[in-house]
This record gives structure tokens, C-alpha cells and sequence, in this order.
């Protein structure tokens, strides 16, 4: 083969190998603008690598309030909790001084929701926003046909690119709550599968593959854990992935000079790999850090795979749910979430927590999480959903309220749907409670009655001869039973 400086510049740009480290392995195919002398793919449009001086390094730039921090956003993340590591704290410090830096988080889509163990990093990216800086958020629509082994202990099932692409439209637009795509630090959602699946299998092993030892892989905590702890070690497509996310770090830091990638502490492998391709293949620094995982109270790592993980979808997990959810939060832990996931000064949490501590029976800091964590997570009337339905479920008078907000509420108890004509006429609660499933026959249902057991719209009923009528609604069209403590049925009538 010929050696490499024998092409001409404009060839070895395009194969990846020009002498300017800025302008690396094009793997689109495209050249940069610099070394352009060939016609780029019609379909891909030219964007050369932000130089130092085009990222505005050199500028003053005007911050609107909000973006003013009183300390280093490192030191605010670090004494948040929100840091276990750095690959080179005094380099990434120094970068991340100069505002509108660019910083990536990578989402595989592996179900149509993102879980609560992705608030972490979702949370990194919107106080770096707030920081001044720019979030990079890929979504991994090439990794995802993969699976990431980083902390699991078996592989991931495959899925089809259709089960693939509606799990990346579902995440984009679920991560568009959580950071602004507007302004001048405005965030960027990009897809992987755009750069690795033009790129041949000979290509890869060149401009990829070259530059990692089979030992170096095997050396790192997600690969090493999988071939010592299980029978059936780990599948070539699994040791791969770690090379497809380092190449990640490589394509976004020649199209949007980003020179920081972050994520959970099982991707410290992952990501010092893309830090050593960069520095092997390009000599420019970039910089990586990690923050802790979310854990269960057994230590388990939080997970769709694991059985046990609480989405962000509303379709998945209720807001009440959700809410809930927190309010059970140990009085051990409340504070780190405090910390970990809203956007109280630490003041305000120490604050708050000693007010817990004063009378934990209230739960004060538990409802001050709940309550802001549903809100940034499923909005206001999320929010307002959730509270309505604690007080309820506690035994609140229901009344008043709209049918979509009591639809959400008792979405998973048992519905019935009468002719709204039954209602008018008006149709004995005894009735309703055999009708519904409530009660086997009219016998138990005057028992019940009899015994105090007979609850409607969360009001205590004992009159066996009682008739529901329109007077009874809780809502436009529903009524809500109630048999011992939580045992909820809804009734809804309709024009049919």
C-alpha cells in the first residue's frame, strides 16, 4: 500500500488522513472546507470544525442574568454531589471558564420513555445550560441497535430499526421539556446513526479500530466484569460498542468542536475511550466526567431491564405515581436528591432539611422533592393531577373536578359506562355496586352498606334505599366508588 503522504492533499483529507488534526476522518465522507477540492456528497452539507477563534474564545460575551453563576459550574456541580470523576480537572475547569462551551450526553433508545435514572444526566445538561453552556444531546439511533453491557449483567434483546426510530422521536421530543433549543447557547439534538451508518466495515477497522488494543478493551470495568462474572461472557457486538461511542466523541468534536462528553459512572470506560481516540488520532485534548448512579435502596443501579424503574412518560408512570414515588423517599436519602435534582440553592436545602429533621413526621423535605421533581418532569397540571389524587386516595371529598383530570387519576381501577338516560331517571347505589363489579350480589351489597363499607365519591354511604343521581357527580360525566379502604371503582355516563 502506498504510504499516506503520497496522495494528495485533497485525497487524504477525504480518507481521513490529513496532516490538520482539526479536520481528522470525515466520516460522512465529506471534506472540510479547508483541504476542499472534491464535490461533498449532495446530500451532506459542509460544516468545517469550529476553530478557537470562531468558538469565540477571544470574545466577550453578554450573559443574560440567569447565567450567572457565583462559582465555577464545576464547583456548584461538585458540591451538588453530582461528580464522582474527571479525566483532567484543571484542563476541563480552565475550557469550561470561557461561556457557550459545548458538552454531550449520549440516550440510547431502547424503550419509548427515559427513567429516572436519566435525571441525572438530563439535570447536568440543563445547569450547564443555565451556565452559559451548549447541550449536545445525542440520541444513539446507531448504539441502540447495539445495546450498551456497561452495568448489565446480561445482554439486551435485539429490536427492529421501526421499534428503534419510535423510541428515538419518543426520547427527542420527552428531552425538549428539560432544556431550551432556543437562544444563543441553544441546545442541539443529534442522531449517531447519521455518521455511522454511512461508514463501510474496512473503513471502521482503519480509521477506528487501528487505534484500540484488544488488551486496552478488555482492561476496561464493563467488558472485564461481563467475561468474569457470567457463563456466557460478552458477544463481539457488545465488546464493540465501546468503540462506536469513542467514535461518537470523535464525530462531534470535528463538527461541533465539543470537547467534553459527561455520563454515569458505568460509562467511565466508554468515555475515556473517546477521549483516547481523539488524543491519539487528532493530539487535541478533551475532557470527560462522570456522576454517580442512581441506586436502589438494595444497591441495585436503577434500569428498564431491571424490573423496577420509574419512567418519565405519564403513559408509563403516573404523575401520582411519580409523586408518590418521592414522597416515600428514606429521610436518609432526601437530602442528596434535594441536592441531586432540583434546583434549590444548597442554603435552601439545608434550610428545609432541618425544618424535616424538627418534625419528620411531616415530611416536609419528601413533598417539597415530590413536588418539584413532577413539576420539572410532568408540568403543572401534572403536578396538580398528582396532589389531587394523594388527597383522595387519602380520603379527601371528590368533587368538582373535571373529567380528565379524574380519568388520569383512577386510570388503572376498574370502569364501567352507563347511558347517561340511567342517571337522569336516577338508579340505586345498590345497582351500581353489583353492575360494576363492586359487590357479587344486591345480599353483599346491602351488608356492606349496613356495615359502613360503601363509600361514594369518598362520602360515607349506609342508606341501602340510596338513588344516585345527576346531583352526584364529581365530575362532567363520573361518579367514583368505593369499597373498604381502596377499593376504587369508576363510573362514567355517557350519550352512547
Amino acid at each position: 500500500m502506498k504510504n499516506s503522504t503520497n496522495f494528495p492533499l485533497e485525497k487524504r483529507c477525504f480518507i481521513g488522513l490529513c496532516p490538520n488534526p482539526l479536520h481528522g476522518f470525515q466520516p460522512w465522507g465529506r471534506l472540510s472546507m479547508a483541504c476542499a477540492t472534491m464535490t461533498a456528497p449532495s446530500n451532506i452539507t459542509t460544516n468545517p470544525v469550529p476553530t478557537a477563534s470562531s468558538r469565540g474564545e477571544n470574545r466577550h460575551f453578554s450573559l443574560n442574568p440567569s447565567r450567572n453563576m457565583s462559582q465555577h459550574i464545576l464547583d456548584e456541580l461538585n458540591r451538588r454531589g453530582l461528580i464522582e470523576q474527571f479525566t483532567n480537572e484543571d484542563g476541563l475547569r480552565k475550557w469550561l471558564e470561557t461561556p457557550n462551551q459545548s458538552i454531550y450526553i449520549g440516550f440510547d433508545p431502547t424503550a419509548t420513555s427515559l427513567h429516572i435514572g436519566s435525571l441525572l444526566p438530563i439535570m447536568v445538561l440543563s445547569r450547564m445550560q443555565k451556565a452559559g453552556h451548549k447541550p449536545i444531546i445525542l440520541v444513539g439511533g446507531a448504539t441502540g441497535f447495539i445495546g450498551d453491557p456497561s452495568g448489565k449483567d446480561s445482554e439486551r434483546a435485539f429490536q427492529t430499526p421501526e421499534m428503534i426510530q419510535k423510541n428515538v422521536d419518543a426520547i427527542q421530543a420527552q428531552l425538549s421539556h428539560f432544556v431550551s433549543f432556543e437562544g444563543e447557547n441553544a441546545a442541539i439534538l443529534v442522531n449517531n446513526l447519521d455518521w455511522i451508518s454511512p461508514i463501510s466495515y474496512l473503513q471502521w477497522l482503519r480509521e477506528v479500530g487501528k487505534y484500540f488494543s484488544v488488551n486496552y478493551m478488555v482492561a476496561k470495568e464493563s467488558v472485564r466484569r461481563r467475561i468474569e462474572e457470567r457463563d456466557q461472557g460478552i458477544s463481539y457486538t457488545e465488546f464493540s460498542y465501546m468503540l462506536l461511542q469513542a467514535f461518537d466523541f470523535l464525530a462531534i468534536f470535528q463538527k461541533y468542536g465539543c470537547r467534553v462528553q459527561a455520563g454515569g459512572n458505568d460509562q467511565w470506560g466508554n468515555i475515556t475511550a473517546g477521549t483516547d481516540l481523539i488524543r491519539k488520532k487528532l493530539s487535541e485534548p478533551v475532557y470527560g466526567l462522570t456522576f454517580p448512579l442512581l441506586m436502589t435502596s438494595s444497591g441495585e443501579k436503577f434500569g428498564k431491564s431491571a424490573g423496577n424503574a420509574v419512567w418519565l412518560d405519564s403513559k408509563l408512570t403516573s404523575p401520582y405515581a411519580f409523586y408518590q414515588y418521592w414522597i416515600g423517599t428514606d429521610d436518609r436519602e432526601v437530602k442528596r436528591f434535594l441536592l441531586l435534582f432540583t434546583f434549590l440553592s444548597v442554603d435552601e436545602i439545608n434550610s428545609l432539611v432541618q425544618k424535616h429533621e424538627e418534625h419528620p413526621e411531616k415530611r416536609l423535605a419528601q413533598r417539597e422533592l415530590a413536588a418539584r421533581l413532577t413539576k420539572i418532569v410532568h408540568g403543572e397540571r401534572g403536578l396538580q393531577i398528582a396532589k389531587t389524587a394523594t388527597e383522595i386516595l387519602f380520603g379527601k371529598k371528590i368533587e368538582n373536578l373535571d373529567d380528565d383530570l379524574l380519568s388520569q387519576i383512577f386510570a388503572d381501577v376498574p370502569s364501567t359506562t352507563f347511558e347517561l338516560s340511567v342517571l337522569s331517571a336516577g338508579k340505586p347505589l345498590i345497582d351500581f355496586l353489583v353492575e360494576t363489579g363492586a359487590q357479587k350480589s344486591k345480599g353483599s351489597a346491602r351488608r356492606l352498606l349496613k356495615q359502613g363499607g360503601v363509600y361514594l365519591n369518598n362520602q360515607r354511604i349506609r342508606d341501602a334505599k340510596y338513588v344516585i343521581t345527576p346531583q352526584d357527580l364529581a365530575s362532567e360525566t363520573m361518579i367514583v366508588l368505593r369499597t373498604g379502604k381502596k377499593k376504587f371503582f369508576l363510573v362514567q355516563f355517557s350519550s352512547l
